[in-house]
This record gives structure tokens, sequence and C-alpha cells, in this order.
């Protein structure tokens, strides 16, 4: 029976990982997160479920105690409305993953998987909206996003050097963009394609049919649904490769046409307005997939369009729960 811990098992990709692996043979699960139970994304029966905070070094030891293999999901983020605003607070994510290596080294575990981003990537070759697509090698020479993108760099390759030093196996992700369903969509840490389902459910339900946009709307992205990223993930932890390796979306769009998907699902046109000012990131950033591609055969194939309508049936029916009751929008708890 192997063990498997999730770390940041009560947050978005955590708990859909945790869902995805209680599906398969010969595995018994440990998640691990330090919001309090009852403010999990999902949680489930017959996994051993603890609250715990990663950042301390006792901590990691009673999570990694007896595990195989390790999934770190772990870090104190959100939206670029967040990490912006909170940099210190991204930078100590730094204790969790470093923490956790130690813990891991000292147990015994096998494989090791780290949760990177596309934040580490040189903000030069992102200032135009018309990007070229990130390849991995474009991480260095190293000029990531302020704050997030550098403590995720860091942890690559502390990651990195615990394999070289102490041999263990670590995998490492780079992820773009990931949404869908049962993760956040208000209170400020939620990214893009949540955030803009949430403003045009709410103009639906109010009859206020406007609007506001972060930036000029031109910036672009590319979004990963949930089901291709517990794919890849999967793929890759499996896998014999050992340096960083882009999970991502190649399909391109900018903020505009996210709004203008987003509009067609719901059924209504919106006056838009242009907050210049607020938190809008780089101004271009794609996933170059030709080595995901030539490893596995593989790269995400969702289309935006179809993983958009799933992620927006989810957040309006949670919308009008919550209008109905009267109460504060949060996710589905239990």
């Amino acid at each position: 029976m192997k063990k498997i811990l999730v770390c940041g098992a009560g947050g978005f990709i955590g708990g859909h990982l945790i869902a995805e692996l209680r599906k398969q043979a010969g595995v018994s699960l440990r998640a691990v997160d330090r919001k309090p139970l009852d403010e999990w994304y999902q949680r489930f029966e017959g996994v051993e479920n603890f609250q715990l905070n990663l950042e301390r070094r006792e901590d990691c030891g009673i999570a990694v105690k007896e595990c195989d293999c390790v999934y770190n999901l772990a870090a104190d983020m959100g939206g670029m409305g967040f990490i912006e605003l909170n940099k210190a607070l991204c930078m100590l994510s730094v204790l969790i993953n470093t923490h956790l290596l130690l813990a891991a080294r000292e147990s015994g575990v096998q494989r090791f998987f780290f949760a990177s981003s596309a934040c580490v990537y040189n903000a030069d070759k992102q200032r135009d909206p018309n990007v070229t697509a990130l390849k991995e090698s474009d991480a260095y020479p190293a000029m990531p996003e302020d704050g997030y993108g550098w403590e995720k760099l860091f942890s690559e390759r502390m990651c990195r050097h615990f394999r070289e030093d102490f041999g263990i196996q670590t995998r490492i992700a780079r992820y773009h963009n990931v949404y869908g369903p049962l993760g956040t969509f208000d209170g400020g840490r939620e990214k893009a394609p949540a955030a803009i389902c949430r403003k045009v459910i709410g103009a639906k339900l109010s009859g206020k049919h406007d609007i506001e946009i972060w930036g000029d709307g031109h910036q672009t992205r590319s979004f990963m649904f949930i089901d291709d990223c517990l794919k890849g993930t999967q793929m890759l932890m499996e896998s014999d490769f050992v340096e960083p390796l882009n999970i991502g979306s190649s399909e391109l769009v900018s903020i505009n046409q996210l709004v203008d998907i987003v509009e067609e699902i719901a059924g209504i046109r919106l006056a838009r307005r242009y907050n210049l000012s607020a938190p809008k990131g780089v101004n271009g950033r794609n996933s170059d997939n030709t080595l995901i591609k030539e490893l596995f055969g593989w790269e995400p194939t969702t289309r935006l369009r179809d993983g958009l309508e799933i992620t927006y049936r989810w957040i309006y029916d949670e919308m009008v729960k919550v209008r109905a009751s009267g109460g504060v929008s949060v996710v589905n708890r239990g």
C-alpha cells in the first residue's frame, strides 16, 4: 500500500487531486492544510485529514511520517490582486517547501512533487500581449514575478539540489493559470476566470449590466482546466523527467476575449469599465508545450469555452444559493 501525502489539500487543486487519487487502487491518502477542516474546498471520508501549519518544521515532520510520495501544492497565494499586494506573504511560502524537503529527507520519502508557476518566467519576455510562448529555458536569466515568482523559482532550485545532493526524486511542474469548479471565486484570492465569471453572474443577477475589468483588457494569458492539470501532474510525477516542465494550455486569449466567452455563456452583454490602476500582471504569457508533447505525446486539450462553461455553471449555482440564504459567498464545504 503506497501512502501519498497531498499538502494544500484544502485548496482548489489539492482538493481535486485528492478526489482523483481516491480512484486509484493500492493507495492510502493523507491530506494536510492549515485551514480548519470545515473551510476546506473538498474533504473526503477514508482519507487522513490533518490541520497543520507547514511553515513549521515540526508540523512537516508529522505530515510526511510514513509517506512514500509527497505532492506539495501548499502556498500562500491567489490571483494577481493578491500576489501583487502581498509579496512578503508569498515569499514566506519558501518555509513550506524547505521544511517539507527536510522532513522528506529524514523520513525516506521516495518521490516529491512541487507545484511551481509560470510566474517564474523572465518578465522581459512577457511585455507584449502578442507574446512568444514561454519555453522552460526562459526562466533564466532570472527576473520572475516579484515576490511570488521569486519564491517559486528559489523553491525549484531547492528541489533540484535535494535531488542532486540527497537523492530525493523531485518533480517540478510550472502551472499556467489553473481554473475550474470547487475553487475560490471571491474574497480577493480568486484568479481571472473565476473573477470574470463572478462579475458577469453578479451583473446578470442584479440587473446592473456593467463590469469592471482590471487593466485595458488587452493583456493575454492561457488558462488550463483542472482536469488537464491533474492529468499532467500525475504523468510528470510517475515519469523519469527531473527538470521543471510547463503544464498549461497553449490557447492564448486576451482578458477582453475571456469576458466575451463568459458573456456568451451567460447570454448577456455588459458595458465595460477599465480600471487601469488595478493589478494586471505582465502584458502577455503563454505556455510553450513543445517539451511536454515530446515527453508524453500530450498537452492540455480542454477548450477554454468548454472549461469555462463548467466553471460558470458551478459559480452561478453557488451565488444563487448565497442570495437565497442571505449569507456570505463561500464555496461548498465538506
